[in-house]
């Protein structure tokens, strides 16, 4: 490093942060009241220097991205929550539901060169336990060798109910019509004040924890994610990321975590500021310096904008997502990335941060780069 562990417990004693960097260089675990110290300093640069090093110890300049897309495939839900500006009832402008028919059809003019596709959406549940199977299916007609992450915790509490069988049938049947592995998303904050305040129709946090643990138990991998900047307290977003943290000690089986930063566009908090730029990176470092137990931290470009996704890769994050074609969620509430990056593009964001990019599939295994980019 290039500074010395005095002149970085000089610096942390100024900021509110005495003796995190002893505790982060000789790899210990931090505390809940460090981490709330973290998130109450104004010294930002000093934990993207902590995060920073904890990455390159554990990845060097390996930086991950994959080619992957979206399919959101109905935007119809009855959870009606504060936050989102994507959900529609039957009948409303815009409102859209994708037959399986179409969701083949959207795998198969999907970007051939995808490993990857992101399936989430509203929670309606007229469509019924079929539904979910016959888009699995359907997806895997499309590209039967794409790798299916679908499914929050929420859409699974949903599939559960609706199918009225123990868990470990409805992912046995899940799995066998395709699905691989599971997205982070649903969570939001585990806070009952705000759950109740913004979102009061959706799963608690205590039914979110244990499907966790339920589903991690039945074999899938799954992301973590937390959605902050709406009206949790640093002290939520602390028990936010031990629980994660609790939950990862038990079952292993998150792959990566993923800070989301609440775009409050188009939506009934639209009052709310939306992250500054400093707060999304220290977002990212406090995940790196947190979650021992995760390998993997995320940049999702799409939420945190590209200039800040592209220093997020020296303040912790390992991972930049993806080509993320035909995302809706994010840009319904009014984020202004583009809508697709090419392979290209995200080698040069990454290179450019001074990394080395690295294809992967959805379980975090490289892939060769296609000649065509060895030069580019």
């Amino acid at each position: 490093m290039h500074l010395s562990l005095n002149a970085l417990e000089n610096r942390a004693i100024a900021a509110g942060l005495a003796g995190i960097p002893s505790h982060v260089l000789a790899g210990d675990r931090l505390s809940t009241e460090q981490c709330l110290a973290m998130y109450q300093t104004d010294d930002v640069p000093l934990l993207g220097v902590l995060a920073n090093e904890m990455r390159n110890r554990r990845h060097g300049d390996t930086t991950f991205y994959n080619v992957n897309t979206h399919v959101n495939y109905t935007n119809w839900c009855n959870q009606f929550c504060d936050f989102c500006a994507f959900q529609r009832r039957p009948g409303d402008d815009g409102a859209y539901c994708m037959s399986p028919e179409q969701v083949e059809q959207e795998l198969r003019n999907a970007n051939p060169e995808a490993t990857e596709v992101h399936m989430v959406a509203g929670v309606w549940p007229a469509l019924g336990y079929e539904y979910f199977l016959d888009i699995l299916r359907a997806a895997k007609r499309g590209r039967p060798n794409i790798h299916i992450k679908a499914f929050t915790m929420v859409e699974i509490d949903l599939i559960v109910k609706l199918a009225k069988k123990p868990l470990p049938d409805v992912m046995a049947e899940l799995r066998e019509a395709g699905l691989d592995s599971m997205p982070g998303g649903g969570a939001e904050v585990f806070s009952e004040r705000v759950r109740a305040e913004l979102y009061p129709k959706k799963m608690s946090s205590k039914r979110w924890i244990e499907l966790a643990h339920q589903v991690h138990g039945e074999g899938f991998r799954t992301n973590a994610t937390m959605l902050y900047g709406m009206i949790e307290t640093l002290e939520e977003r602390v028990d936010h990321l031990n629980k994660l943290r609790e939950i990862q000690d038990v079952t292993a089986g998150f792959q990566t975590y993923i800070p989301l930063a609440f775009h409050p566009k188009n939506t009934k908090l639209e009052h709310l500021p939306f992250a500054s730029p400093m707060e999304r990176l220290r977002a990212i470092a406090i995940g790196r310096l947190f979650l021992d137990n995760f390998a993997h931290i995320k940049a999702y470009w799409v939420m945190l904008g590209l200039p800040v996704a592209q220093m997020a890769l020296n303040f912790g994050a390992n991972d930049i997502d993806g080509t993320v074609s035909q995302e809706k969620v994010y840009h319904d509430a009014g984020a202004a990335t583009p809508q697709a990056l090419s392979r290209a593009g995200l080698h040069q964001l990454i290179r450019e941060a001074g990394r080395d990019p690295v294809e992967r599939n959805t379980l975090y295994q490289a892939l060769p780069t296609p000649e065509s980019e060895l030069a580019v």
